[in-house]
């Protein structure tokens, strides 16, 4: 990558952080209604992952969605607006924090339904079969998605008809409020793929260029028609499952523990470790990604409420 494209990674993983962290504080202000899942600790994830796809990758994902809306090309001003059910969101204010979606990016959406999106990435999968196109489906999931049966009948599916999808686990360890030993017999999830003869390998999550190699490395394959693979990345999230959780679950030592591997301090590390970029250079880009969050709260906060007429629109598909 060029020196610009590096510069670029980091300040979409840095607008993220920063957006998540303005989220909580509007949440908690009664501002954002109904579920919010943060991003924060996960951002190397969907920032390497996304990076690797080509325009024609679609890319489908969970409720924990506003790092890949942001990393599918969506603007902050869009997602801090459906976030606070603006007209001007990317949904219409309609979908808010779960159900971020832009088809024109090729982003077909957050899914509040754990593991509902599974079978949906295995139709976006199949379209791209018969239509002899080259695209690949870039599904993600948690580590709990895995032991419900969607995600079963979509990878036996997908392997059954050789569908172009690459399966990706986000596992940052809990489900909810579980952590992956006491809910899953397997509790190394690429495993679950070898019952269905399926290529699958695993990662370091809080380590962008890692993230990014393996996930090119495996799309380029899927691309030219090795079939569906999965990919299990590591990753943790340094908040809790979701704005009402009171975190009994883990000690605040093994918080502390994965924050001295902050996706976005280890990047900043290799940038400056090979020279990429200055200090001064990422320094302001921190500023940069500062300026474009706090406006995107003035856009948001400005922005029209919906329409009542919004109400009885996308109800129905139009011919």
């Amino acid at each position: 990558m060029e020196k610009q494209e590096h510069i670029n990674l980091y300040q979409q993983m840095v607008v993220i952080r920063i957006l998540e962290e303005r989220a909580a504080e509007l949440y908690q202000q009664g501002k954002i209604g109904g579920f919010l899942h943060l991003y924060i600790g996960q951002e190397a994830v969907s920032t390497g992952l996304i990076s690797a796809r080509k325009p024609q990758d679609r890319v489908i994902t969970a409720y924990r969605d506003h790092g890949v809306a942001i990393n599918c090309g969506l603007s902050a001003r869009e997602v801090m607006s459906e976030l606070l059910g603006k007209a001007t969101g990317c949904s219409g204010g309609k979908g808010g924090s779960m159900h971020m979606a832009d088809v024109k990016k090729n982003f077909w959406g957050g899914h509040a339904i754990v593991g509902a999106h599974l079978p949906l990435a295995a139709g976006l999968a199949l379209g791209d079969f018969y239509q002899k196109t080259d695209g690949v489906t870039i599904c993600m999931f948690g580590d709990g998605a895995t032991n419900i049966g969607y995600f079963h009948e979509a990878v036996n599916l997908a392997k059954v008809w050789n569908l172009p999808v690459l399966w990706v686990c986000e596992n940052n360890q809990y489900g909810m409020g579980t952590t992956v030993e006491r809910a899953s017999a397997v509790s190394e999830i690429r495993q679950k793929a070898v019952g269905y003869g399926m290529k699958n390998d695993q990662v370091d999550g809080m380590d962008l260029i890692k993230v990014r190699e393996k996930s090119l490395e495996m799309i380029n394959e899927i691309r030219e028609g090795s079939g569906p693979q999965l990919l299990e990345i590591h990753t943790y999230r340094f908040r809790g499952h979701s704005m009402g959780d009171p975190e009994r679950y883990r000690k605040p030592e093994e918080i502390h523990k994965w924050q001295e591997n902050d996706p976005i301090g280890i990047y900043r590390k290799y940038l400056l470790k090979n020279k990429i970029a200055s200090a001064k250079d990422l320094d302001k880009v921190d500023v940069e990604a500062a300026e474009i969050i706090q406006d995107a709260v003035q856009f948001a906060e400005s922005s029209p409420e919906p329409s009542a007429d919004e109400l009885f629109r996308h109800i129905y598909v139009e011919e």
